[in-house]
Order: structure tokens, then sequence, then C-alpha cells
């Protein structure tokens, strides 16, 4: 780990500084006697200027550090791969925070995990007994949940239902949906919005439906569970007052 820095002749040196609050404010950060940091969502406090993408794995007790990823989030929603023996400086610009995801799959596993998930997310579609995915394709990162089940009033009782998770997230929000078999209504009438999206050799349904300036996404709040229950809301306000609770 670097050392503590000198102070430079002329040089204010702050006794405490937030990393996060400069680069949402869009400041470079000062030089500081210590700096908060956040990994994931445990927030530390380091007496260095920077600190090497092995030790930010060290301090957040992800060991052994060769067995996970770490990545700067950047203001504006960016990421950016940290290597292992790279420095991250906590006076640069724009780095808000790091978040981590382990690079090992559970042996035996029929999924097919092509990244990882915020731990939390995981533990959440783990707890639903459905088979779930994470597959990149066509220059996007997909989460797909098998067979899913879905309200009534569709000709189709459970559908693969498939999210784009975009880079920054769960700072970025998630928009939309995606449907495997395509969903129609028992009583045939037209479903509005939709389009079709080719995904692993298929054709899928895309709902195009988006959150509202009065219901927009909440960085820190929402995630995948919550969108799921979003997604729900579409399939049910589909029929209006005909769908039961």
């Amino acid at each position: 780990m670097t050392d503590t820095p000198a102070q430079t002749s002329g040089e204010t040196l702050h006794d405490e500084i937030d990393i996060e609050e400069y680069a949402k404010r869009g400041e470079r950060p000062p030089r500081a006697r210590r700096y908060r940091i956040r990994i994931d969502r445990d927030r530390f406090v380091v007496t260095v200027p920077q600190m090497t993408g092995r030790e930010l794995l060290g301090l957040a007790g992800k060991t052994p550090p060769e067995r996970f990823t770490i990545t700067q989030k950047l203001r504006g929603g960016a990421v950016r791969p940290l290597g292992l023996d790279e420095p991250a400086s906590f006076t640069e610009p724009g780095v808000e925070r790091f978040m981590t995801l382990p690079l090992d799959q559970t042996e035996g596993s029929t999924a097919h995990r092509q990244f990882r998930l915020p731990a939390d997310d995981e533990a959440y579609l783990d707890a639903t007994g459905l088979q779930w995915d994470t597959v990149l394709e066509g220059g996007l990162q997909w989460l797909i949940i098998r067979d899913r089940p879905l309200p009534s009033g569709y000709s189709t009782e459970r559908a693969h239902t498939a999210l784009i998770i975009p880079p920054g997230y769960p700072d970025a929000e998630i928009d939309m949906a995606y449907f495997d078999p395509a969903l129609a209504r028992r009583d045939t009438a037209q479903i509005g919005a939709l389009a079709a999206h080719q995904l692993e050799g298929r054709s899928w349904q895309r709902w195009s439906r988006h959150r509202t300036p009065q219901n927009p996404w909440r960085p820190g709040v929402d995630v995948v569970a919550t969108h799921l229950v979003l997604v729900d809301n579409w399939l049910t306000r589909e029929f209006g007052a005909k769908v039961a609770a």
C-alpha cells in the first residue's frame, strides 16, 4: 500500500474527503489525510491517495483477489475495469466508487453465467427457485430468467423473461422487458408497443414500457427485484380491471 503522502509546499491538505461526493459534483478531489471510498455497498476510510485493484479487493475482504474482478464506477454511469496491480487514484476526477464481482461458478450448475450480478441480486434470483442465466450477446449484458410465471390472462402461463443489464448498474436503470415465447392475450385483443428482438438465435418479444418522470429509477433502491415487480405490473395493467389481484 502506498505511503501516506507528505504535504506539498503551499498545498492545502484536507483532513478527510469522500471521493464519491466530489465525483458526483464533477469536481477533482483534493489531497487529504484520509479518503472515504466505497466498494460495493461498504464504505472504508484509507490514509493513502491510491490503491491497486489487489489492495482494494483485500480491503473489501475479497480473497484471494485472483477470484474477483474490480471495476471503477465513473461519473455519468460508465465503468472501467481495474487490473489487480493497476493503481486507482483517489485524487483523479470522476471516480465515484468501486464494484467487485466473483469469477467462480457453482460446480454442477446447469446455468450459464457469462457475467456476475451483485450478490444481493443473485441471492434474490436463487431464492425464486427458477433457473436464471447471464448472457453476453450483441454487445449487451442479458439476464434471462427461465420459465417465469405470468399473471393470468395470457395464452401461456410461463415464459422466459429477459432484461438488459446496462453498464453502471445498479446505479444505471434497467429498462423494458423481453419474452420468449411471444405473449398473446387469451381474449385475442392486441397488445401495443411490441417489437421483435433476436436473442439466443430466436425471436423474442420486446415490451417497450418505460419509467415515467414521476416514477424514475432510484439508485441505491431499485434493483432486479424491484424492476421485475414493475414488469409484472405492466403485464397485469394490460388487462386493466379485468385481472384479479
